[in-house]
C-alpha cells in the first residue's frame, strides 16, 4: 500500500515513465519522519519541520511545486496503517508516500547499542545539504558494514574526519559536553539533530559543534547517532582498518539526552 499522486494504491508495484528522472538518476527528494501517538501533530513528528524540508528543497534545487495537501492527505491515510512514512517527491511535482514498521530489534538496539565501520575514502554523499534520491553511497557504505557484522557506517572528509553515519547525525560526549560536527563541514541538517541541539542549549547542557578529528574522537567517552526513526542510537564500537574504538554504551549521558524524547 502506498499513495502516488493524489492517489492510494494497494501494490507493491509503481508505474513510472520511462524518462522519469527520478528513475534515471535519482532525481527526487524526500524525507523520512516517524510518527508519534498516530498523529501528524504530535510533538516529536516534527511534521511542520520535514515539510519545511520538503518546501526548502523544491525551491532551492528548483522542482515544481507539489500540490501540499495531497501530501497531508496521504499521509493522514497511511499513518493509520504505518508508524515510519517516507514523503518522496518527483522533479515534476507527483508525490509519492510509502509506509513501514518499526525495526524489531530498535528497542534492543537502543539498548545495548551498534557496531560501525569507517566507510571507505571515496564513498561521500551527493550534495549533502539535501536528501535527495542519489542515495548510492550510503547504501553502500551500509551494505559493506552489514558485511563486516556492523550495523552503520560512518562516512569521512579527505582526512579522515568524520562526517555522519550514512543514515544520520553523529554525537559525541566528552568532559560533560555534547559534540556533534557543524553543518558547515558539509552533512545532512538533520531535524533530530536540530532539535537536540536546541533543546540541550534550552535545557542548560553544555553542546558543541566540532570537526571530529582523529584526535577528539578518541577522547569521547560515548557516541551515538540520530535520526527521526531510530531517535538516537548509541554507537558501541567503531572498527576501523587498523583496529577498534571501544565506547561506553550504558553511560549516563544518554539518559540525560534521551530526556528530550519524554519532555
Amino acid at each position: 500500500m502506498y499513495w502516488y499522486n493524489g492517489e492510494l494504491i494497494e501494490s507493491e508495484i509503481i508505474q513510472l515513465p520511462i524518462n522519469e528522472p527520478g528513475l534515471l538518476f535519482g532525481a527526487t527528494i524526500f524525507t523520512t519522519l516517524r510518527v508519534y501517538h498516530n498523529s501528524l501533530e504530535s510533538r516529536l513528528t516534527h511534521w511542520e519541520a520535514h515539510q519545511k524540508r520538503l518546501f526548502d528543497s523544491v525551491h532551492k534545487l528548483d522542482f515544481q511545486q507539489p500540490n501540499w495537501q495531497n501530501i497531508h492527505t496521504g499521509a493522514s491515510i497511511l499513518i493509520n496503517h504505518y508508524p515510519i512514512l517516507r514523503i518522496t517527491l518527483f522533479p515534476d511535482g507527483k508525490e509519492w508516500i510509502t509506509g513501514r514498521l518499526i525495526p524489531d530489534d530498535l528497542t534492543e538496539k537502543q539498548k545495548c547499542g551498534v557496531n560501525v565501520t569507517i566507510a571507505k575514502a571515496e564513498q561521500y554523499r551527493s550534495l549533502p545539504f539535501y536528501k535527495t534520491g542519489n542515495y548510492l553511497v550510503p547504501w553502500l557504505g551500509k551494505k559493506d558494514a552489514l558485511r563486516k557484522n556492523a550495523q552503520e557506517a560512518i562516512l569521512t572528509d579527505a582526512t579522515g574526519n568524520w562526517l555522519e553515519t550514512t543514515t544520520g547525525n553523529l554525537w559525541g560526549w566528552h568532559n560533560r559536553c555534547w559534540f556533534t560536527p557543524p553543518l558547515s563541514v558539509g552533512i545532512l541538517p538533520g531535524i533530530m539533530r536540530e532539535k537536540l541541539i536546541n533543546w540541550l542549549r534550552t535545557e542548560q547542557y553544555q553542546v558543541k559543534e566540532e570537526l571530529f578529528t582523529p584526535e577528539l574522537v578518541q577522547k569521547f567517552v560515548a557516541i551515538a547517532y540520530s535520526n527521526c526513526v531510530v531517535e538516537i542510537l548509541p554507537i558501541h564500537q567503531v572498527i576501523h582498518p587498523t583496529g577498534k574504538l571501544q565506547y561506553d554504551n550504558q553511560h549516563y549521558c544518554f539518559k540525560e539526552l534521551q530526556k528530550y524524547l519524554l519532555a
